[in-house]
């Protein structure tokens, strides 16, 4: 796996509009609406991607449902790791699988154009392996 760049940063949090208030009132981080609570930016500088995800967001992302299931840690981040394509995606996908991984879903490509395979590390993150075309 040729890991290009770290994509994306994202803490994960169950009250958006508290965390909010830390990010972009008290850091004063250029934070924008991307899709519904979930607010990020691509103009801070050493950062490809940051973003303030909630966690019904990153549920829906994961499981297709709002809600986190309680049989899994509660997700506190998110980071994603960039590759070459979404070829390497699926590659990637499929080797961290036959190293014994267990996926919270394989290569897929979300409405935005990002493709991205998830799993949830033992310390409870969520990590992905990505291709965003904006990137490149």
């Amino acid at each position: 796996m040729d890991v290009q760049f770290i994509a994306s940063v994202s803490v994960i949090t169950p009250d958006p509009v508290a965390s909010r208030q830390l990010y972009m009132e008290a850091l004063g981080l250029p934070l924008e609406r991307m899709d519904g609570e979930y607010f990020a930016s691509e103009r801070i500088e050493g950062a490809k991607h940051f973003g303030v995800w909630p966690l019904a967001q990153a549920a829906h992302a994961c499981f297709g449902t709002s809600d986190w299931p309680t049989d899994r840690p509660v997700p506190q981040f998110s980071l994603e790791f960039e590759l070459a394509d979404a070829d390497a995606v699926a590659q990637g996908a499929a080797e961290l699988q036959a190293r014994g991984f267990r996926l919270l879903h394989g290569a897929r490509t979300e409405p935005w154009g990002q493709t991205v395979a998830r799993l949830q590390t033992l310390e409870g993150l969520i990590v992905g392996l990505s291709y965003a075309p904006w990137f490149h």
